[in-house]
């Protein structure tokens, strides 16, 4: 671009002077100068470092300018024109009339400029356009096609930005903090930024450079939050090593509370504020602070339930939740179910109805998600049917439990082998059938929506698909065919070169045919040997059926998602979920109602006896019976799981809404009797509706 002669009565020398002596000669605050002068390039007064760039003023000539107008770095040439590097283009502009056409100028390189009908533009399939999402920056709502006010992310594919807000962010986070608001890319974002003209200064972020700027961050918290303090001395009160300590909000730690008013009996007792407590059970962390049961206390009924108890909190937006999510205590549970909740904010509001048999859960979900208008993005709703049901009923249904039965099939389905830790099966017709790509699909659509995790992968699965199979050694639990188990066992025990030439020999159409024969020399070769045998059979042997599962697994961004944090997800998709007990399940459902404190103890001696082996139900049990689920999953339910006292002669599991109507009873056992009995019989029922499996 060339530079055009600077006007006002000033000499061309001292033109010519300022352009390659601007950086170490100007001053950016001159008291009574370059706020209040005009550019003598742009001829504007505007001071705005975000859309001009700083604004310069050279003490020798008085000359002020802005830092964007002095960007010419090839010609150093006089004047204040730019011009379009497109061949045969004669377009040429100030740098302000070229922001104002939606020019481009590229902050790097060759600072090259780009007229409104040559700048580079971003070019994405139609197909992948959506309604409208937001800006991840200002949250803003804004449309997913490109164009000049409005840029996606090149590592991200659902992260879409306002300009003006990339350009404010990338002034204040400077290279170093400039990045994907997303995925925290740096390399490919900030070059791809440069590309459609956002600059970015080579400097410290903003925030790095205030002074003192996280002095509070070395500040102790130390006031009693409770609704009820029993210091006489005040809420600030705090003596270390008594009763009258303030023990922090181990989440948060910004509440506190004195150990007395809280019925601490240590310091090293977990404690979480109420505010805390509510969003751990939304997000499925149920490690909190010890619940005291309602009779037989010493405390009064009303500090209990304000302090100790869990009544029902107000809904939190999706976006509150994000922010607050963060705030977890434990760090698996609060990266995983973050994790799980980024990928849950593209699901769209929009419901699409999937229809489902419960007494063929496999195909009806096969229909369900191969149909032409089903998409995964949409928010799903349940609705079972009955074939045999010649009035055509429709009856809503729970997603979390069809997502429940979906993954129990899936699991004990011929897709996979093995018995506890299971790897992909080679399955020809299943391979025909597309199988392994609904399957990997399922697995997406289970975790995106709020179902439950698999918890059945074999480590060497799970690591095929978060690095790829060529960084992945299985091992001999792998293998599920016996024949190979034994051609295996016999390699390792082999303790001469003879007796690894006689299992050659006896194999030796087999090893020819898997391509592992090889010539033996040493003993030192049967290491080799068996590596080779068992990458074919866990990992060459299923190439197609694993590259068609992981295609599947790519819905609603998963797979990537997975590969990005591979520790995150391995506990979940490699181990099932922590046994439950009496206290998860007592902190796992909120009290709707408190309208009969005595039923509400008859439940937490319920759960006790359950948990001690005392009832013919178990934990699980309850857990199906109020929610579909058999185990909690990774981002918790959605509602949250809530009790209810109602007069009735038995319990009422409401799976649609996660609620459990408990029986008023005069006596424990007339409770328990009723819960027994119509949970078991309930769960029988159920289960031989839900016999057909694939």
């Amino acid at each position: 671009m060339a530079c055009g002669a600077a006007r006002e009565g000033k000499s061309d020398t001292a033109s010519l002077e300022l352009l390659p002596s601007a950086p170490r000669k100007m001053n950016e605050n001159k008291p009574g100068g370059s706020q209040n002068s005009t550019c003598v390039f742009c001829r504007k007064n505007d001071d705005c470092p975000i859309k001009y760039g700083e604004k310069k003023t050279n003490e020798k000539w008085n000359l002020t300018v802005h830092y964007y107008c002095l960007k010419c770095s090839v010609c150093k040439k006089m004047g204040a024109s730019i011009g379009c590097v497109a061949p045969r283009c004669k377009r040429s502009y100030h740098f302000p009339c070229g922001l104002q056409r939606e020019c481009i100028f590229q902050f790097t390189g060759n600072f090259a400029s780009f007229c409104w009908k040559h700048r580079p533009v971003q070019i994405i399939t139609p197909n992948n356009c959506r309604d409208s999402l937001l800006c991840t920056i200002c949250l803003e709502f804004i449309e997913p096609i490109p164009t000049y006010n409005v840029l996606r992310s090149p590592c991200c594919k659902n992260a879409w930005f306002h300009r003006d807000c990339l350009q404010v962010q990338a002034v204040n986070a400077g290279v170093f903090f400039f990045r994907c608001t997303i995925c925290n890319n740096s390399d490919i974002f900030q070059k791809e930024m440069l590309r459609m003209g956002i600059h970015i200064p080579e400097k410290d972020a903003s925030w790095e450079l205030e002074e003192n700027a996280y002095q509070e961050l070395l500040q102790h918290y130390e006031h009693c939050d409770v609704r009820r303090c029993r210091c006489k001395e005040g809420r600030d009160y705090n003596v270390p090593d008594s009763k009258w300590e303030i023990k922090r909000c181990q989440c948060c730690g910004s509440s506190g509370t004195h150990l007395a008013c809280s019925s601490l009996q240590s310091w090293e007792q977990n404690w979480e504020c109420l505010e805390c407590r509510s969003i751990l059970y939304s997000a499925g962390e149920f490690e909190k602070a010890k619940k005291h049961a309602l009779p037989n206390t010493n405390v009064g009924i009303n500090d209990c339930l304000l302090e100790e108890s869990s009544p029902k909190l107000p809904r939190q937006s999706p976006g509150d939740q994000r922010k607050d999510v963060l705030r977890q205590g434990s760090k698996f549970r609060r990266d995983i179910s973050t994790l799980i909740i980024e990928l849950g904010f593209q699901v769209k509001k929009k419901p699409k109805k999937v229809f489902i048999n419960k007494a063929n859960i496999w195909n009806s979900a096969l229909d369900g998600f191969r149909n032409k208008n089903f998409n995964p993005s949409y928010t799903i709703e349940i609705v079972y049917v009955n074939e045999n049901d010649h009035f055509g009923r429709e009856q809503p249904g729970s997603k979390q439990e069809f997502l429940s039965l979906l993954m129990q099939q899936l699991e004990n389905s011929p897709l996979f082998e093995g018995s506890l830790s299971k790897n992909l099966s080679l399955n020809s017709q299943a391979l025909k059938e597309n199988l392994y790509y609904e399957a990997g699909k399922m697995i997406a659509i289970s975790l995106v929506h709020g179902g439950p995790s698999p918890g059945f992968f074999s480590q060497t699965l799970f690591n095929c698909l978060a690095y790829g199979p060529e960084n992945t050694q299985p091992i001999l639990d792998d293998v599920s065919d016996f024949d190979v188990a034994q051609i295996m066992i016999r390699v390792n025990t082999a303790a001469t070169v003879a007796d690894l030439n006689s299992l050659v020999h006896d194999y030796y159409k087999y090893l020819e045919l898997i391509g592992c024969l090889r010539i033996i020399t040493s003993i030192s070769d049967k290491y080799m040997l068996a590596k080779d045998i068992l990458v074919y059979h866990v990992i060459k042997r299923v190439q197609a059926p694993f590259e068609s599962f992981k295609q599947g697994l790519k819905t609603l961004g998963v797979l990537e998602k997975i590969q990005t944090y591979p520790e995150a997800f391995f506990h979940i998709f490699c181990h099932k979920p922590e046994n439950l007990s009496a206290k998860i399940l007592s902190d796992l459902f909120t009290v709707h109602t408190l309208s009969d404190v005595q039923t509400l103890g008859f439940w937490n001696s319920y759960l006790q006896a359950v948990e001690d082996g005392k009832s013919t139900v178990t934990m699980e049990d309850i857990l199906i019976f109020a929610t579909g689920c058999k185990s909690i999953p990774p981002a918790g339910f959605k509602p949250s799981p809530s009790i209810e006292c109602l007069h009735m002669d038995f319990p009422v599991g409401n799976k649609h809404d996660n609620c459990l109507a408990l029986p008023i009873t005069s006596t424990y056992k007339e409770f328990q009797e009723s819960m027994d009995f119509a949970i078991k019989n309930t769960l029988r029922l159920e289960k031989e509706e839900n016999s057909h499996f694939i």
